[in-house]
């Protein structure tokens, strides 16, 4: 009982609970002078990776709920399922720590510098206090 508690809790642990910067943005704001420190999350990545493995689906329903099924039930499917859920927990993460637009880099999940993708740009902008 008490170790599927544990596992039951830890699945509700936020995924990124490391100190270092993480880059909040889009394909349309390509990360810039990233640290060893620095991670990235791309705000549509949970979209563009269902682009990915679904592709573009029939417009017959009938057709395109055979052609979902079939991705579904490839061996592929259960490694696609934990990236789609891996990228939603990132979404849900920024949410959670109150990002409020992007592009932004988030130091510690504590400082957030708005509007850039650029770790150099924001830490300077960081340690000059927002000025």
């Amino acid at each position: 009982m008490r170790l599927r508690l544990l596992h039951s809790l830890f699945l509700f642990v936020p995924f990124q609970l490391m100190a270092g910067s993480v880059v909040y943005t889009d394909a349309e704001h390509p990360p810039q002078n990233l640290t060893e420190e620095s991670s990235v999350v791309r705000l549509d990545g949970p979209d563009r990776l269902q682009d990915s493995i679904f592709g573009q689906l029939a417009a017959d329903p009938k057709l395109a709920a055979q052609q979902a099924r079939e991705i579904i039930q490839s061996p592929q499917w259960p490694g696609q399922q934990e990236q789609i859920a891996q990228a939603y927990r990132q979404v849900v993460h920024a949410w959670e720590i109150g990002l409020h637009k992007f592009p932004a880099v988030v130091f510690d999940d504590r400082d957030v510098v708005y509007g850039t993708s650029d770790v150099a740009r924001a830490a300077t902008l960081r340690s000059q206090g927002g000025k």
